[in-house]
């Protein structure tokens, strides 16, 4: 997904979703040995947990302080040499993340205050690709090494990747003459050159030739190919430090973060989907049937899944870039935010800057000056850089930046409301305690954004003067037909990616069914498949940035559970009494000072605390999700009546 909070490859061993990282450690030193006419052996040192814990979160932070720049730089100048450095960071950050993950075992059935006990589970689970420190410190540094060369490869790759123009596979003159008219008065790109991901993903939500969209989505898949020995000699690597932490696997080291045991918070995953799933079917077969009547039988046939080319996004994750073809009929809202965008004379600068002014309108305080100066907004045209969406907190202080290669039109207008979360969550966290500088899961940091970005709606676009009239409810299916296929198209593709990585890790999928097993959770939750054959060699889920990226996945699915259930609550405290989906908090600064609350906890409590802080809810919970989008339902079943539904 476009949204995520980026913490590099030279992090990525360590702490991910706080992006903090550690240097040196101190040792409790043992007792002095006092010389008597019998020397007696000095009686072992009590651990000190405290001051254990106290070292450990300034080496974190001495570390993070070169580390975190070094991702950054890496992120914006992917060269050889920034790949050394950034692979040369992770390796030192590794070996030190994985020596204080260690070094916590000495505390077992020490007694421990809550905030140490919380501390010491953070340190053992807030990695995610853990190297082993077994051997000679020469051996766990090459074991580091290599691990932190892979994951910096991987991304790498991935920031470089290209889909090469080839008019056997689709029309490349169609598909220039989209990517020139989306530029506007820029000069036109040269028209020999590979086409980037953000040109690829143009063509797909704007093509509608079968054979085009045939030819760009595998051109974009076959990126990944070369990284599947990396990734599974990383695997390799990752697991055997994950069991040498007292779990089985990595997944089970990531299911640890969710303050409850692995299986229980399966269990919980499991419940959020049953309670969605129906609502996604319907969704799917309503698009099923338009997509029948634009293309035909030939091409996607009434029955079965859907063909993944077709839905306007290339990993499938969200349709919204075939709302013409799905649009219910006399729906129109009367304006086209893409266009408002433009004729209002919005630049990337006015886009963010809008985003800062609704949490500002909030109570919140206004983004730094160095915000301004140090974040990459635009793409720049002199050099390769990672242009995925991301939000960054250099200093874990008030260093904070986003990198998006924006470009004036709604989604990104939508996508900066949601980074500038990240940002304004890491500032409300600040005064925490180092290891407490994250989310309360890292689910509530992607929900935070997008859950402000549901008051993107058509009476705050009047507010701010984007718009002069508001549409009547006779818009509303449209309107909530466009957030669907952002949202609701969304849900089983969020629990896709990590269900793949956890049979993975888990051994469940070998290798050489690692495509198989990706194109079958396609399948089995999305309804989903490849518009063709696909090679033997092909590594399909490499084609997604948070795999090579190494992101935990299972966040965005929490998300996006999360925001509607932030959304109902908001909307209830602001006395709303409209339709969920009419209701915007924008301005409404008694609710803000509820939500900074909850925002200034950070880890430093379990995720049921916070969340009731906001909501008064202690379990996340589906239904605020089905109850937003009811009113579609109730007329996406009407228009199911007689349709085969599900595949």
């Amino acid at each position: 997904m476009r949204q995520f909070l980026l913490c590099g490859a030279a992090i990525g061993a360590l702490l991910l979703s706080s992006c903090t990282s550690v240097s040196e450690t101190a040792v409790d030193t043992p007792a002095p040995v006092v010389q008597t006419a019998v020397a007696q052996p000095a009686p072992a040192a009590k651990p000190d947990p405290a001051a254990f814990l106290a070292a450990a979160e300034k080496e974190l932070q001495d570390y993070s302080d070169y580390a975190y720049r070094i991702a950054w730089v890496n992120s914006n100048f992917i060269t050889d040499d920034t790949d050394w450095l950034n692979a040369w960071a992770g390796s030192a950050g590794t070996l030190i993340s994985v020596r204080l993950a260690n070094e916590t075992k000495k505390f077992e059935g020490v007694t421990l205050t809550p905030d140490q006990k919380r501390k010491m589970d953070i340190l053992k689970a807030g990695m995610v690709m853990p190297a082993p420190s077994t051997g000679t410190a020469e051996q766990q540094k090459q074991v580091a090494d290599e691990l932190n060369t892979i994951m910096t490869d991987l991304q790498s790759t991935y920031g470089k990747g290209k889909v090469a123009l080839d008019n056997t596979k689709f029309d490349v003159n169609a598909v220039l003459n989209i990517i020139n008219r989306s530029r506007g008065k820029e000069e036109p790109r040269d028209p020999k050159a590979p086409l980037t991901l953000e040109e690829a993903s143009l063509i797909l939500s704007e093509s509608r030739d079968p054979k085009t969209l045939k030819g760009i989505w595998e051109g974009w898949q076959s990126i990944a190919t070369v990284m599947k020995p990396d990734y599974q000699r990383m695997v390799e690597i990752g697991n055997a430090g994950a069991k040498e932490l007292g779990f089985k696997d990595i997944a089970d080291m990531w299911l640890a973060n969710y303050d409850m045991p692995s299986a229980d918070m399966e269990k919980t995953v499991e419940r959020l989907w049953t309670q969605v799933q129906p609502l996604y079917n319907d969704l799917h077969c309503y698009t099923r049937t338009k997509l029948n009547a634009k293309y035909g039988d030939a091409v996607q046939p009434k029955t079965g899944p859907i063909r993944a080319d077709l839905l306007g996004n290339m990993w499938a994750q969200q349709w919204n870039g075939i709302y013409d073809i799905v649009a219910p009929p006399s729906s129109d809202p009367g304006f086209d935010l893409n266009k408002v965008l433009v004729a209002k004379k919005y630049d990337p600068i006015k886009m963010v800057k809008t985003g800062e002014a609704f949490y500002t309108s909030l109570g919140l305080a206004p983004l730094p000056e160095t915000f301004w100066q140090r974040s990459l907004i635009t793409r720049p045209r002199d050099r390769e850089v990672i242009c995925h969406a991301s939000a960054w907190d250099v200093d874990n202080v008030d260093d904070i930046r986003i990198k998006m290669c924006t470009q004036v039109n709604a989604e990104d207008f939508s996508t900066i409301h949601h980074e500038l979360g990240h940002n304004f969550y890491q500032r409300a966290y600040n005064k925490q305690d180092l290891l407490f500088k994250n989310g309360a899961n890292d689910g509530f940091h992607e929900a935070i954004g997008d859950f402000i970005a549901l008051s993107i709606t058509p009476e705050y676009l009047k507010q701010i003067g984007l718009i002069t009239k508001v549409p009547s409810a006779d818009a509303d299916i449209g309107l909530l037909m466009d957030r669907a296929l952002e949202k609701v198209a969304f849900l089983p593709f969020g629990l896709k990616v990590d269900k793949w990585r956890w049979q993975v890790f888990r051994g469940e999928t070998s290798p050489a069914n690692y495509n198989q097993a990706w194109v079958d959770l396609g399948l089995k939750y999305q309804g989903i498949i490849p518009p063709g054959t696909r090679p033997g060699d092909a590594f399909d889920a490499g084609a997604k940035f948070h795999v090579p990226g190494n992101t935990p996945y299972l966040r965005y699915f929490l998300s996006f559970i999360l925001q509607f259930q932030f959304q109902k609550a908001a909307c209830e405290q602001a006395g709303w009494t409209g339709p969920l989906h009419r209701c915007s908090i924008y301005g409404n600064k008694d609710v803000g000072a509820k939500f900074t609350k909850m925002l200034e906890m950070g880890a430093s409590k379990p995720w049921p605390d916070a969340l009731e802080a906001f909501t008064g809810n202690r379990e996340m919970d589906g239904s605020a999700l089905v109850a937003y989008f009811a009113p579609l339902q109730t007329w996406l079943k009407e228009q199911n009546k007689g349709q085969t539904c599900g595949w």
